[in-house]
């Protein structure tokens, strides 16, 4: 015969109570919200009062030596050698009405459970306003266990107050009587609880669990995490708790964690805390060292314990902090997303958090550094869905890339770079467009399109307010502001083309913004039908600036409907991507106020690490736009990379005289810098961003890009349609080196 993993220990109803009152049994009441009903405690006690069984227990001893304080300054007087795992809520429940305590409700909103009983017909029933009035009804049975009245106490008042109402017979009194005798008598009704030893794991506890638990309830790691601080750490769990209420609320003025893109849970915002101080996603290893396990031992100490704890305290008042969490949420804003409708995984917000929170209170990343960071982590893991499937190993995996950053540099460097390699010209290409072809409300790829109109400053469809104004979440109305339309009304579709099934109708393809009232005109006519009355209000340029932010293809009301979802997708896949683009525009151009460049840098000439461009994109000979421009700063910049480094400034002629980036004919900075990221990212590759820095400086009364290349650890080459070129720097000059040339140089310059 095996041997069991458990003992069998009978109790009775008051001990168990009364052990929970002394803290010798764990009752962790916010492991979580209580959940039951008032009728399921009514029924509860009617159970027990008939002499029905209500199941067992399952406790697990703690490991620890019973008898010790407790953590922190928690009233109870015995550290508990026992937490419950199956039956909080049943305990809960008898412990809140026999001791007369009130319950945090799953709103964490604090209640009061009162339940009535009638001794004469022997019914419950929960407390209402009628029931008060009813003399027939002992109002509040949790008085019969007080410690301030007696069974007689209650009996008399009882009485009295039927007495006033109407007469009470002899056999009716003692009827009166042996129910209430009968109900009081609860305190010794039994329960038998199945206690596991310490020594088994927790996942043979959640295994258990789940086994003999007929409702296939599941506990995961932050549950015995949360069990374990309501035993070891209540003060810390009444925080956890507080902040999560208060998110969910707007203050009437006193710093909260009210916000417009989440309300965590307790056990999400554990996580943040676990990432921050242990490094860890896994919570499996987290639980034991909690416990004061050694995992190599098994054996289990106080004082390391201790140790854990007051790690992970300080991670979680760093978590908690209100000035972080909404610091961190300009970050989220800086991504263009604006409400909590466009968030698609909390799991990416709450993670994106933790990496704040190293590189801010860690390794002291300044704040216009980290932002940005930060906010391009966001978009790429929103829209790749990186923690939808197996969200604690890709989570153990980033910690385990962050941990061994050094530096605050290093730290935006790994993140950049893992940013880099998962949006790959395959990502916009090939898989968004897929990933696309959704009807899917909740899509990544939809709320990504939605921020990438943000970051754009797109307009609404048809309208003169912005995207990002017409999504403020602090606007509400019976109507939103914006409404998503069926480019191809429903109405339409079905009548006309034949086409009903939600999955093709409700396309996100066949999405955009409107303003309400035009959604509400636009009915159920064809694009054909409804597009020219629209458009009358706009001029060409400016309805040709509005179909390409809602990527609308040429003559889009009158192609044919899955032509038109093929197309828009692949044009939103781009809008997307040029959204992104703005934003790590963001982070590399410099947000540190402008440097006046050094009259003797520019006066010194070009030289191998010095080279000046007229312009960017116009020719000063045509006045028009040539890609032979743009050709001649990339290879300057590949060639700045394979060498040495150096700097390139563009809007300086080849002598040395500023013209300004004026002829360039870009609306502003950002249009300047988001055009250079676009054709670097086209031609070398996002990842050379990893060692250039762009930024707008003074030169003699004139507006001069520079552009900064740091000496490249790896081999950097110029695309130019199938074939990749590689340059160098000889001198004041750009050269191209090929064959044995190139990997000769190669091979020497770019050792291990």
């Amino acid at each position: 015969m095996s041997e069991t993993i458990f003992t069998k220990v009978d109790y009775n109803l008051g001990g168990l109570v009364e052990s929970i009152a002394r803290g010798s049994i764990g009752l962790p009441d916010i492991q979580r919200p209580f959940v039951w009903p008032n009728a399921k405690i009514r029924d509860l006690f009617d159970s027990m009062y008939k002499g029905y069984p209500v199941g067992y227990l399952l406790f697990w001893e703690n490991g620890l030596v019973p008898g010790h304080k407790a953590i922190g300054s928690d009233t109870k007087q015995l550290q508990p050698n026992l937490v419950i795992v199956d039956g909080q809520q049943r305990l809960t429940s008898l412990y809140a009405v026999m001791k007369g305590v009130s319950v945090l409700r799953s709103n964490y909103q604090s209640e009061r459970i009162r339940i009535a009983f009638n001794p004469i017909d022997e019914v419950f029933e929960v407390t209402s306003a009628a029931i008060q009035r009813d003399r027939s009804f002992m109002p509040d049975i949790s008085r019969l266990w007080s410690d301030e009245t007696n069974l007689f106490q209650v009996v008399d008042q009882y009485l009295d107050g039927l007495r006033a109402v109407r007469e009470i017979s002899n056999d009716e009194i003692k009827s009166i009587q042996d129910a209430i005798a009968k109900l009081n008598a609860l305190s010794s009704f039994p329960f038998t609880a199945l206690q596991l030893s310490a020594g088994i794991s927790e996942e043979d506890i959640g295994d258990v669990f789940v086994r003999i638990n007929s409702q296939g309830k599941t506990l995961n790691q932050a549950d015995f995490i949360l069990t374990l601080m309501s035993v070891f750490w209540d003060d810390g769990r009444t925080a956890l708790e507080n902040f999560c209420r208060e998110s969910r609320a707007p203050s009437t003025g006193a710093p909260s964690s009210y916000n417009h893109f989440i309300e965590p849970s307790p056990d999400q915002m554990l996580r943040v805390g676990v990432g921050l101080a242990f490094k860890r996603a896994r919570l499996q290893h987290v639980y034991s060292i909690l416990r004061g396990k050694d995992l190599e031992s098994g054996e289990f100490s106080e004082e390391r314990r201790d140790a854990q704890f007051e790690i992970l305290k300080q991670a979680q008042a760093k978590v908690l902090n209100v000035q972080y969490w909404h610091d961190f949420m300009q970050c989220i804003r800086q991504a263009g997303y604006r409400t909590r409708r466009m968030i698609s995984s909390n799991n990416a917000l709450l993670y994106a958090y933790a990496f704040y929170l190293i590189g801010r209170t860690e390794l002291h990343v300044q704040e216009h550094e980290l932002r940005p960071a930060i906010a391009q982590w966001f978009f790429m893991s929103a829209i790749t869905g990186r923690y939808s499937s197996s969200p604690e190993s890709t989570l153990e995996s980033d910690l385990a890339m962050l941990r061994d950053a050094a530096t605050g540099e290093d730290f935006i460097q790994k993140l950049r770079h893992a940013c880099n390699i998962s949006l790959t010209t395959d990502f916009w290409e090939v898989t968004l467009p897929n990933e696309l072809a959704t009807s899917s409300a909740r899509s990544p790829s939809l709320f990504a399109f939605e921020a990438a109109l943000v970051l754009l400053d797109a307009p609404v469809l048809f309208s003169n307010f912005k995207v990002s104004e017409m999504l403020d979440p602090a606007l509400h109305a019976s109507h939103s502001a914006v409404e998503r339309h069926h480019l191809f009304p429903r109405g339409y579709l079905s009548s006309k083309l034949g086409i009903s099934q939600t999955r093709d109708t409700n396309q996100i393809a066949n999405y955009t913004y409107v303003e309400w009232l035009d959604n509400l005109k636009i009915s159920d006519q064809s694009p054909a039908e409804y597009v020219p009355y629209l458009e009358e209000r706009f001029s060409p340029d400016e309805l040709a600036r509005m179909y390409r932010f809602h990527a609308l293809p040429q003559n889009w009301e009158d192609l044919d409907y899955s032509e038109f979802l093929r197309l828009r997708r692949e044009l939103m896949a781009q809008v997307i991507r040029e959204g992104y683009e703005r934003l790590i525009a963001g982070v590399e151009v410099s947000t540190e106020p402008d440097e006046v460049i050094p009259t003797d840098l520019i006066g010194g000439g070009e030289s191998d690490s010095v080279e000046f461009k007229a312009t960017l994109r116009i020719n000063v000979h045509t006045g028009q736009r040539d890609r032979r421009m743009e050709d001649a700063v990339l290879k300057t910049l590949v060639g700045f990379l394979n060498t040495d480094g150096g700097q390139l400034f563009i809007g300086v002629s080849d002598e040395g005289t500023p013209l300004g980036i004026e002829t360039d004919g870009f609306p502003d900075e950002d249009a300047m810098s988001l055009h250079l990221v676009n054709i670097v990212n086209r031609s070398m590759g996002a990842n050379a961003w990893a060692v250039m820095h762009a930024n707008f400086d003074d030169y003699e009364d004139h507006r001069v890009m520079v552009v900064r290349c740091e000496q490249s650890p790896t081999p950097v080459y110029l695309k130019d349609g199938n074939v990749e070129r590689f340059y160098v720097r000889t001198g004041p000059a750009t050269t191209e080196l090929t064959g044995g040339q190139m990997l000769d140089y190669i091979s020497n310059r770019f050792q291990q």
